[in-house]
């Protein structure tokens, strides 16, 4: 019975012997964990300042003529000449166009013959007339034909009425046929050239005269600027300084005064229509010229601004990340009171002064250690 005993105790040392080998291979070999260390994120930043910030309505507009005139004929024939230049500028009254008026001054002399007629037997029955009144008076012709006399002058002179109504009428064609500008403005391209047929049915016209100095620019608002623009103004009575920009390059192309509201709201977008005039002196801003508009409202004194793009909205409202004296990141709610371009107004949640994340905010969660850089100047100019 010794033997079978020294057997089992010699299977339970080989297997604490194992169960040792397999303890050093696996924890023995092992190196102490090293100490992580917190990642540093980089950001952008910049300072909150107080400030004057104009508020103002952007929108985007199109130049349009303060006044465009289609010129057409007033009468059938054969355009003689066009003796204004394309392109060029003209006043109101300057001959643009000539008709032939060969067959509109033989109907004026016709109807000045028929005048000259009339008027001599319209004089002629006034004379008679003088005459049965004083035979009359003696009792020497019957009353009755002094009265057919009367009635003779009468229907004489509406003769002569019809006459002159119909020498005004022919002197009327004969004035259509030279064509003047109604307005001082640019001349368009010519539209028919001389030696055609145009007719009072022609739809396209001779050319086209645009008065762009000044010059208008109409665009749309939403109705709570609308609203916005009626009481900064005492409901349209006080014009309102309005700016226009190349959509280009972003330069000013003029500067003007909001001068008409329409007298509706759009119902299918909501939208009303504006318009502004423009002096336009310089001519930069051109008919049908997208441009955008810019109409300060009023200026807001000595406010905290930050800028927009540090403004974050979470779901309780919007936040900035503020970097504190230990480069920490500090998640601060705040109240905006408008944002205006690039700038957004603080109401509340930061002081001028305060350090705000601007970049990298994505990166970032409360107690964040932070490294402050500023964008390089490829990066500025892509954006």
């Amino acid at each position: 019975m010794a033997r079978p005993r020294r057997f089992r105790w010699g299977f339970a040392l080989l297997g604490a012997l194992l169960l040792v080998l397999i303890l050093w291979l696996v924890f023995g070999k092992q190196k102490p964990a090293k100490t992580t260390k917190v990642p540093t994120v980089a950001v952008a930043a910049a300072k909150a300042v107080v400030q004057d910030v104009p508020v103002s309505v952007t929108a985007i507009g199109s130049a349009l003529p303060w006044q465009g005139v289609l010129i057409r004929t007033q009468v059938n024939g054969k355009l003689l000449r066009v003796p204004v230049k394309e392109g060029s500028y003209v006043t109101a009254g300057a001959l643009l166009a000539e008709v032939d008026s060969a067959p509109y001054r033989a109907v004026l002399l016709q109807a000045q013959g028929a005048l000259k007629r009339d008027e001599a037997l319209l004089e002629n029955a006034r004379l008679d007339l003088k005459r049965f009144v004083t035979l009359a008076a003696q009792d020497s012709i019957a009353l009755q034909q002094r009265d057919t006399q009367i009635a003779l002058v009468k229907q004489d002179e509406g003769v002569v009425m019809t006459d002159k109504g119909t020498v005004a009428a022919a002197q009327v064609n004969v004035d259509y046929c030279r064509i003047t500008s109604p307005v001082t403005g640019r001349v368009g391209v010519r539209l028919v050239d001389p030696g055609n047929i145009v007719s009072t049915s022609d739809t396209t016209g001779l050319l086209i005269v645009n008065q762009i100095s000044p010059i208008a620019v109409t665009f749309t608002i939403p109705e709570g600027d609308f609203e916005r623009l009626s009481q900064v103004s005492d409901g349209f009575t006080r014009p309102l300084t309005t700016q226009a920009f190349g959509q280009e390059t972003g330069a000013e192309l003029g500067s003007g005064e909001l001068s008409i509201a329409d007298n509706h709201v759009d119902q299918t977008t909501g939208m009303v229509l504006m318009k502004a005039r423009f002096p336009n002196p310089s001519r930069s801003l051109w008919p049908s010229q997208f441009v955008n508009v810019k109409l300060t409202l009023n200026t807001l004194q000595h406010v905290t601004t930050i800028p927009a793009a540090a403004v974050n909205q979470g779901p309780k409202g919007a936040f900035v990340y503020l970097v504190g004296a230990d480069h920490k990141a500090v998640q601060r709610p705040v109240t905006v009171t408008v944002t205006q371009d690039d700038l957004a107004v603080i109401k509340s949640g930061v002081s001028p002064g305060d350090t705000v994340v601007t970049d990298g905010q994505l990166s970032l969660k409360p107690g964040s250690v932070v490294s402050i850089h500023q964008p390089s100047t490829d990066k500025k100019t892509a954006a």
